[in-house]
């Protein structure tokens, strides 16, 4: 088989599995139609934005949990600003995380809290490296001289 059929169709899995898994949803493909060969790094920049706002926002969320009067509407106005940028670029699982850490700061849940910051965290840090990976493999294809539109 051909090394470059080989290439795209392990990028094609890869990819698939982070939708069937709930990593990606509807919003990433989206993102991806947007990307042409006038702007081919577009997923990868509005990625990288995305990247750069969730850790400048997990740091908020974490310095402001580590306060010893928590601001709840400050905990959950940071809380709010991630759920949305997750959104924007499809990351389901994040997305997903933050409505219950919304609720636990309703709910002036310290413990809810804290365990939701865990999750992000850990969702956050998982969706980064399948995404990093998923870039890997493409430049790979466009390295090769493949095409990935």
């Amino acid at each position: 088989m051909d090394i470059m059929v080989q290439l795209q169709r392990q990028l094609f899995d890869y990819t698939n599995s982070l939708f069937h898994e709930g990593f990606l949803d509807e919003q990433f493909n989206q993102l991806q139609q947007l990307q042409d060969e006038s702007n081919p790094d577009f997923v990868v920049e509005v990625v990288t934005l995305f990247f750069e706002d969730a850790e400048r926002l997990l740091n908020e969320l974490t310095n402001t949990l580590s306060q010893e009067n928590i601001d709840f509407k400050r905990l959950d106005a940071h809380v709010h600003q991630l759920k949305g940028s997750s959104s924007s670029i499809g990351a389901q699982r994040i997305h997903t995380v933050c409505i219950s850490f919304r609720n636990s700061c309703e709910e002036q849940n310290v413990e809810g809290c804290l365990k939701s910051l865990q999750q992000v965290k850990q969702e956050y840090s998982t969706v980064k490296s399948k995404l990093e990976t998923l870039f890997k493999m493409e430049k790979q294809i466009l390295a090769a001289g493949g095409s990935v539109f």
